[in-house]
């Protein structure tokens, strides 16, 4: 078969863990057989088309006043200018539909979409190839993909002007998607909550990850802590930061590893506290030595995440996850089995399941055997097997 992966970014063009998660994704198709191409944002003004270990990667140039990959930047008008004029663009359209016709592609596979406008779904649907969308984020029903405010509080009701936007979207989407993939049903009952594929077939596909599942061999004489992700306050890194602060134990560590538009601030509090350590960005190729010597992964989330890539490759190592009770993360965390759920953006609930674990080796230990059992050794086989069947399915109709 020969598929199409449509993503506003792709490594080394990388912001947070969709994009991985869609390198993985044809990585794994590419060694199955298939014919691989993806689409995505070029990170300069030049149309770019790259060979990678058998993928042909075209980076397109069609993004107005920014490039996806710098969206974290921008302050002022250009935001909101940025999202208007990425509504619709007729030049990507186009572009993309060369691109579908010249590699004769059977199936369309969109992912994050922003940078690209809705014009990338139409592409398929013009030429009559099943498009398959792959939701990471809200970018249909939120301006900033995540429902998050400009303060940093959950967005319960959008105000006019996002209603407006919304709208639109629902126009312009229309009918062009045949088959909606989630890794939880989180997502697909929050899209279907604001009139999103009610009339499209929904499937949730748990994520797969290419480590290969080893339960890691622990050290506790100091109790890890880390988060691994984007350094931004929707993230509810400052939560991690408060409650860990609290804790009077000087035989624990927390590592922070990512980066972000908040990354400055939340050093400014780690600061005072030498048992934090900020690691930067780190590839994730070179990302599972720190899951091996980690005792607990936090996710302390205030917005929705959808199924964190982090908590799976976490479970893979034997490493039990402490996150937010809010999204699609407690479908992956059973409370007290293989990590706990704590209120979102509670510190003082966070400090209770940390102290919880870190004072109780014999808890950790069982959590640790649970959270590698929670994940089939062969997650990802599973997972591209799946989404092969739909594709199956969908191309045979």
């Amino acid at each position: 078969m020969r598929i199409c992966f449509v993503s506003n970014l792709y490594p080394p063009n990388v912001l947070g863990g969709a994009e991985i998660v869609v390198e993985k994704m044809a990585n794994a198709m590419n060694k199955r057989g298939h014919t691989v191409i993806v689409i995505t944002t070029s990170p300069d003004d030049s149309m770019h088309i790259l060979k990678e270990e058998g993928i042909t990667v075209y980076q397109l140039n069609t993004t107005r006043l920014y490039p996806t990959y710098k969206q974290t930047e921008p302050q002022g008008v250009k935001k909101p200018l940025w999202h208007v004029f990425d509504l619709w663009n007729n030049k990507t359209l186009n572009v993309i539909k060369e691109i579908l016709v010249k590699e004769s592609i059977d199936i369309v596979h969109i992912n994050n979409f922003k940078g690209l406008s809705l014009s990338c779904f139409k592409s398929g649907k013009d030429l009559d190839i099943p498009v398959v969308y792959e939701s990471h984020d809200f970018s249909l029903i939120c301006p900033r993909a995540n429902l998050i405010r400009g303060n940093n509080t959950l967005c319960q009701n959008r105000n006019v002007i996002c209603n407006e936007y919304v709208r639109v979207q629902r126009k312009l989407l229309s009918d062009n998607v045949d088959l909606v993939i989630s890794p939880s049903q989180f997502m697909i009952d929050t899209f279907r909550d604001n009139n999103f594929f009610n009339n499209t077939d929904c499937v949730k596909i748990p994520l797969g990850v290419e480590f290969e599942s080893n339960r890691t061999v622990k050290n506790y004489d100091t109790i890890d802590i880390t988060y691994i992700g984007t350094l931004g306050k929707h993230k509810g890194v400052h939560t991690l930061i408060t409650a860990f602060k609290q804790i009077n134990n000087e035989n624990i560590r927390l590592h922070i590893i990512g980066k972000g538009y908040d990354e400055e601030e939340f050093k400014k509090m780690g600061d005072t506290d030498d048992r934090i350590i900020f690691h930067g960005f780190v590839d994730n190729r070179d990302i599972l030595k720190y899951y091996e010597m980690t005792n607990i992964l936090v996710i302390p989330s205030i917005c929705y995440d959808n199924s964190p890539l982090v908590i799976y490759e976490s479970f893979s190592t034997g490493t039990p996850v402490i996150g937010s009770s809010i999204g699609g993360i407690p479908e992956l965390i059973t409370e007290g089995y293989n990590g706990f759920l704590f209120e979102s953006g509670n510190s003082d609930s966070l400090k209770e399941k940390l102290v919880k674990v870190i004072n109780d080796k014999e808890l950790l230990k069982t959590l640790e055997c649970n959270a590698f059992d929670s994940l089939p050794s062969d997650s990802m086989e599973i997972m591209i097997s799946q989404i092969i069947r739909e594709y199956d399915q969908l191309v045979e109709q």
